[in-house]
């Protein structure tokens, strides 16, 4: 495991490979100097280096090409800074920021309060019984908009599940369609519809969208949020939408009416 923020140099190092690893094979110094902001006698020092290492193999003048071992090294070191990035956004950041949530009841400045979420929305309850707790950071009535800071511990709720629900073509049985549709949809807090079949079905069936636009995106943040979600698609949608939900890191299931 290496450290890429330990120094300078491993933090140049770091930069240096991955530059090599998105021109190769044909490898300017001139550019990655550039890009890195140092010097073209420090990258080919560097170069020289990686070479020495095995992390990085010559193939000509001005020809360099990440090995194996290299690739390795790339995936330790950006995990590394994944993890402190996520330290510092969740842990460091994440205490001192300030969030809007729901009053559940009325709390003043300064009060200490529980937050949970319902309905895929941020609430503030007075007391700390928690699990999650933080501080009002400003006066609320219940169901008005409080400001909370000083997060601690982790809101206790179980993310959504997304179910991708691909339509027939045009000119399948129409009430056996919308029939199978609105059992599909039963229970979800969120039917998004991509594509203008699946707008359509979902009128004959009766059933309401949230919307027709980004409904992958829409779908896994309502996920994350503890609602469940279904998106209605296309056959030839299919495959944006699940993209989408992979992108989130959204469990997701595909079924079909057809």
């Amino acid at each position: 495991m290496v450290d890429v923020l330990a120094d300078k140099r491993t933090a140049t190092r770091f930069r240096v490979l991955v530059e090599i690893a998105e021109r190769q094979p044909a490898v300017s110094q001139g550019e990655i100097a550039e890009a890195v902001g140092v010097t073209s006698q420090a990258v080919s020092e560097y170069i020289r280096e990686l070479v020495e290492d095995g992390y990085v193999e010559k193939e000509g003048r001005s020809r360099y090409r990440i090995t194996k071992e290299g690739v390795d090294w790339l995936f330790g070191a950006a995990d590394d800074a994944r993890r402190y990035v996520e330290h510092v956004t969740e842990d460091v950041l994440g205490s001192v920021r300030e969030d809007a949530a729901v009053a559940a009841a009325s709390v003043s400045e300064g009060d200490r309060v529980t937050l949970s979420m319902r309905e895929g929305l941020l609430h503030a309850a007075p007391g700390d019984e928690g699990p999650a707790t933080g501080v009002a950071t400003t006066d609320a009535d219940r169901g008005e908009v409080v400001g909370v800071t000083g997060f601690e511990g982790v809101i206790d709720y179980d993310p959504g599940e997304v179910s991708v629900v691909q339509v027939p073509a045009v000119g399948a049985d129409e009430g056996s369609e919308s029939e199978r549709l609105r059992a599909a949809c039963d229970g979800a807090a969120v039917v998004t519809a991509a594509g203008v079949e699946a707008v359509v079905a979902l009128r004959r069936a009766g059933v309401e969208t949230e919307t027709v636009f980004g409904p992958g995106e829409v779908a896994a943040d309502a996920a994350r949020r503890g609602l469940d979600a279904v998106v209605v698609t296309a056959s030839d949608g299919v495959g944006r939408v699940t993209d989408a939900l992979r992108d989130a890191g959204v469990d997701h299931e595909v079924t079909s009416l057809g």
